[in-house]
């Protein structure tokens, strides 16, 4: 088997919107086992669509970075540990909702991909799409948890059209989505996806739509030989080029795969991999930061989540 490495990059672009209520983590350490990346995309215009998704990524990244100290183990039980993880996300969720009544109506999407060496898993919920880019063809990974997909299902079967399809009024509407309550519907990959040298991985909030697939392919080929902040980056101009008056936020994790040097396998544990973070913003905007506490019941009595949020809101 060859053995991987992973060069990683998150991105966020406000849009057109004046709030940024996507939230992207990843954690990657160099010549560790295992991986992951968590993505959220608040509800938007829903209450407090950006604490929604700061909940979900945070209690997400959390559960994983803890259990990612025994990889084995974690891999053994990934269906149970990644279902378990998005109920936790869920209940607290709920939580924040019954503690903050302003908070009401509040929820966000997830797609959180998890990788042990070059086995990839993955649980999402909502429309947030994973994309495996491999030898210039692009897969949706990733069930749509939209009304989109039905939609499309319509036109495929000629009983609308594509004009018909592509303005269809609840095209956006979500089946399932994390908000407090039960979850309709959870895409949790039990079965792992091999990665090769060269795959990129892309997880991204919604906003992404705004490029159709055969653009978005091209700005991959065009791409496939650069680093994955530079992937990340063309990405997001592509996005902000196409003028969208009504752009959504944007988030994005680009994972490119690549055959590990010696000298990479023999780097300490504790540093990081090639991780970077690039920001675009089509407006302006200026950060806020939010300290945000959730009671949760524990086993043993009342387990308090503490998440800070920083967030860009427009000027």
């Amino acid at each position: 088997m060859v053995e991987l490495c992973f060069d990683v990059a998150t991105g966020l672009s406000l849009g057109a919107r004046d709030r940024q209520e996507d939230t992207v983590v990843a954690d990657f350490p160099l010549g560790a086992p295992v991986g992951f990346a968590v993505l959220s995309d608040g509800m938007g215009g829903h209450a407090c669509g950006d604490m929604a998704s700061g909940i979900v990524a945070t209690e997400m990244f959390s559960e994983l970075k803890l259990l990612a100290a025994a990889p084995a183990q974690m891999e053994h039980d990934i269906g149970v540990i990644l279902r378990d993880a998005v109920t936790a996300a869920n209940r607290c969720i709920h939580l924040y909702e019954a503690q903050n009544g302003a908070a009401q109506g509040m929820g966000a999407t997830l797609v959180a991909p998890v990788l042990f060496e070059n086995r990839l898993y993955w649980v999402s919920v909502g429309d947030s799409p994973l994309y495996l880019f491999r030898g210039q063809k692009l897969y949706r990974l990733n069930e749509d948890h939209s009304f989109a997909a039905y939609v499309d299902g319509l036109r495929a079967r000629g009983e609308i059209s594509q004009d018909e399809a592509d303005n269809h009024p609840d095209r956006s509407a979500l089946i399932s989505v994390l908000a407090g309550g039960k979850i309709a519907r959870v895409d949790c990959r039990t079965v792992p996806t091999l990665l090769n040298d060269e795959d990129i991985v892309l997880a991204a909030s919604d906003g992404l739509h705004t490029l159709s697939d055969a653009a978005l392919t091209e700005i991959l080929c065009a791409h496939a030989q650069r680093s994955g902040a530079q992937i990340g980056d063309a990405i997001l101009r592509a996005v902000e080029a196409a003028g969208c008056p009504d752009q959504d936020n944007l988030s994005l994790c680009v994972i490119k795969a690549a055959r590990a040097t010696e000298a990479m396998l023999s780097t300490p544990q504790a540093q990081p991999q090639q991780t970077r973070h690039t920001e675009s913003a089509q407006r302006g905007g200026v950060e806020c930061k939010t300290v945000v506490q959730i009671d949760r019941d524990a086993r043993n009595g009342v387990q308090r989540s503490v998440l800070t949020l920083i967030r860009k809101v427009a000027k």
